[in-house]
C-alpha cells in the first residue's frame, strides 16, 4: 500500500507545479521529525521551491519558532486542529512561503490517551491567503509507519490543495 501512496514520481509533479508558479513551500513538523523535509528535498532543485522547515517536537518550540499559543496548547492539546492550524500560520509567515504543511500527532509507541490514542495525527495544509484544510486522522502501524504514512498523507493533501487553489 505504501508504495501506491505519494511516490518520487508525484513528489517530482508537486515541485514542478509551485516551480511554474513560482511558489514556495515549508513545513512545520512535530511527530514526523523532519520526514515531509527530508521528502522535499531528496529531489534535486528543491531549493527553487523550499527555504526550510521547523521540527516543533516540543510545545515550547511550537510557541517559540511558530508562535503557537500557550493557551491554545493548553486547552486543545498539542494533538489537536487548533494547534495545527496556529503551526501553518507561524510557518507561513517565519519562511515567507506561499503554501505549509503542518503534522501534530502520536507516533507512538508510548503517549497515547483514550481520546488520543496513538496513530492520531492532525494534518493541515494551507496558503498565504489563510485557506486552509485540517484533519484528523487515525493511522495503524508501528511508530514508522505512522510517521510514513502521515508524510505521505500530508503530500497528497497539498498536491490536491495546490491544484485547487491554483485554478481559482
Amino acid at each position: 500500500m505504501q508504495e501506491e501512496m505519494f511516490n518520487e514520481k508525484d513528489m517530482i509533479k508537486l515541485q514542478n507545479i509551485l516551480r511554474e508558479n513560482k511558489k514556495t513551500i515549508t513545513t512545520a513538523e512535530s511527530c514526523t521529525g523532519g520526514l515531509v523535509a527530508h521528502c522535499i528535498t531528496n529531489i534535486s532543485g528543491s531549493s527553487d521551491i523550499f527555504d526550510g522547515g521547523i521540527i516543533s517536537y516540543s510545545n515550547k518550540i511550537k510557541n517559540q519558532e511558530l508562535n503557537v499559543k500557550n493557551e491554545t496548547l493548553e486547552k486543545f492539546g498539542a494533538v489537536s486542529k487548533e494547534v495545527v492550524s496556529e503551526m501553518l500560520d507561524g510557518a507561513i509567515k517565519k519562511f515567507n512561503a506561499n503554501y505549509a504543511i503542518a503534522i501534530s500527532g502520536i507516533a507512538g509507541p508510548t503517549g497515547g490517551t483514550e481520546n488520543k490514542p496513538v496513530g492520531t495525527v492532525v494534518i493541515g495544509v494551507s496558503d498565504d491567503k489563510n485557506e486552509k484544510d485540517i484533519k484528523i486522522y487515525h493511522f495503524k502501524g508501528d511508530r514508522k509507519m505512522v510517521q510514513v504514512r502521515a508524510s505521505k498523507t500530508s503530500f497528497e493533501k497539498i498536491l490536491k490543495f495546490l491544484q485547487k487553489s491554483l485554478d481559482k
